[in-house]
């Protein structure tokens, strides 16, 4: 049987190769088909190819031809498809910042919307913090070495009793900790390498307008208005094998945990960044990517790059 030659274009260089189930397969997984049958779909493709045929396809009508097979057939995984290549498609960097107060989960659906968009480059916001404490001494910045809702411990001047002590500290922390999530945003927009930066630190607001505000760079902020939700996510968290942190600690800040919880909100709904409950993963990962897809302004290839 004859080879199906693939014509494509990236950064304004032509490339040929050959057409691969197994390179089909990979892009309809990350629209959650499931891996044997996102197999089973490329390999009819394939066939419908040679039976039309084809020896030659540009990526574009390949890409016109999938869409339209996923429709007919699994509709859901469609849209999913189509907002994976128009991503995918985009010569920009793609920078997702995803905040939230600690417990809601901002970790693992970073994990996942990275795995979903073949996003190489994933940091949390704490190792940001453990690469600036070994730059800075704790005589220097004591807040940098307590956690978030902890920070106010270390607070060389404390608060007026009228004040929310937890809150000065913790925007003290994050402002500090801000300075490292900058140096990575602009490093990643220099290189062109997309990445998707997580954790406590992420607060709008509190990264500069000019790197937040580029069309490339999207910032979610993650919630549970259930604070019963909220408490069980750290029981779930304490109870796996690798956790290595206190139940204890975190039960006994929950209510300053709460409290950051909240500031989260009020700042994300004064800086227009979009708030996400997240109860369900799936449904909390089909948001974020949707609103990327509609919001993300990129200059495409004209061809776009290989799937």
């Amino acid at each position: 049987m004859s080879m199906i030659v693939v014509e494509g274009e990236v950064g304004g260089k032509k490339y040929r190769e050959p057409f691969s189930k197994g390179v089909l397969a990979r892009s309809l997984t990350r629209a959650e088909m499931d891996p044997n049958k996102a197999y089973t779909f490329a390999s009819q493709i394939e066939v419908h190819l040679k039976q039309e045929g084809y020896n030659v396809i540009k990526l574009d009508e390949l890409i016109r031809q999938v869409s339209a097979k996923l429709k007919e057939e699994v509709p859901e995984t469609a849209s999913k498809y189509r907002h994976w290549k128009k991503l995918r498609r985009c010569r920009d960097p793609l920078i997702i910042l995803i905040g939230g107060a600690s417990g809601v989960g901002t970790s693992s659906i970073a994990f996942e919307v990275a795995n979903r968009l073949g996003i190489r480059n994933m940091i949390s916001t704490d190792m940001i913090r453990e690469v600036m404490r070994k730059t800075s001494s704790k005589e220097l910045i004591p807040t940098l070495y307590e956690s978030s809702y902890t920070a106010y411990r270390s607070l060389r001047i404390p608060p007026p009793p009228e004040l929310d002590r937890v809150l000065i500290g913790f925007r003290d922390h994050v402002d500090t900790v801000s300075v490292g999530v900058e140096a990575v945003i602009e490093r990643a927009i220099k290189e062109g390498i997309s990445i998707v930066i997580e954790g406590v630190h992420i607060v709008p607001g509190y990264i500069r307008a000019d790197l937040v505000d580029r069309s490339n760079v999207t910032m979610f902020v993650l919630t549970l208005q259930d604070e019963e939700i909220h408490r069980g996510r750290f029981y779930s968290r304490c109870r796996q094998m690798w956790a290595r942190r206190p139940l204890k600690r975190y039960m006994d800040s929950f209510n300053d945990i709460r409290r950051t919880h909240l500031y989260f909100e009020n700042q994300a709904n004064l800086f227009h960044i979009p708030i996400i409950e997240n109860i369900d993963v799936t449904t909390t990962i089909d948001s974020i990517i949707e609103h990327i897809t509609k919001t993300y302004g990129c200059e495409e290839d004209v061809k776009g790059p290989k799937s």
